[in-house]
């Protein structure tokens, strides 16, 4: 069964997101600090979790920093109160693997928990014998072993910001509008989360390009979104 751990410190709000889970055959442990869920996604195996941001004895971002900087793969999805962008922009940076703002439906949550969990599926499932590299001008993409290197420096890419240039790499010249990017990468339909896309591009540039104020290798067409050059 898949294993969810939601972390709320608000009971009604973690009671609500257990039941729901549950009513869609997700087995559900819940944590009401923290600390806590550091350790419980340290010491057992989870297909996700949600965590809130504004937690006691550790606050969420912290969580998120440790479990990545402990090689926890785990997929995140953040929820939060906050709505203020660097909140969301930090913990993407972080490797959170996506983001709710309460309030929210329990259907968004369910609907975006089942498409991290899709994605993280595929890669796992993805078990190449022969490697498949990708050469883009200074880039070298090797996703049998899911790396990236510049300039023969490998890059340390979040999850997203992976799926997000493999994604491009594989459509080189091609313009793609945010919400295709969304659907694709994101794994789901849900409109009006373009600004999502361009905060993860805008992160994305920073490691690849040697200029991110002038990209050359992922460049914006204005009015239609963004396309990839060789």
């Amino acid at each position: 069964m898949t294993k969810i751990l939601v972390v709320d410190d608000e009971t009604a709000i973690a009671t609500l997101l257990q039941y729901n889970l549950q009513q869609n055959g997700y087995e559900v442990t819940v944590a009401s600090d923290g600390l806590s869920a550091y350790q419980k996604a340290k010491e057992q195996q989870f297909n996700a979790i949600l965590l809130d941001l504004m937690l006691p004895e550790m606050d969420g971002m912290t969580v998120l920093k440790q479990l990545r900087q402990d090689k926890v793969s785990t997929p995140i999805i953040l929820v939060t109160a906050k709505g203020d962008e660097f909140d969301r922009v930090l913990g993407l940076e972080l490797g959170a693997d996506d983001y709710i703002t309460k309030p929210f439906s329990p259907r968004e949550v369910v609907a975006r928990l089942k498409a991290v969990l899709r994605r993280s599926q595929v890669s796992t499932d993805t078990n190449k014998t022969d490697e498949m590299v990708i050469s883009i001008q200074d880039l070298l993409i090797n996703d049998s072993k899911k790396t990236v290197m510049k300039e023969n420096i490998v890059l340390s890419l979040t999850r997203r910001e992976y799926d997000l240039l493999l994604y491009f790499a594989q459509r080189l010249g091609r313009v793609i509008d945010r919400e295709t990017i969304l659907t694709a990468v994101w794994g789901y339909e849900y409109t009006g989360e373009s600004r999502m896309v361009d905060m993860h591009i805008s992160n994305l540039r920073d490691k690849i390009e040697s200029n991110p104020k002038a990209p050359k290798i992922l460049k914006t067409v204005r009015g239609f979104g963004y396309t990839m050059t060789n």
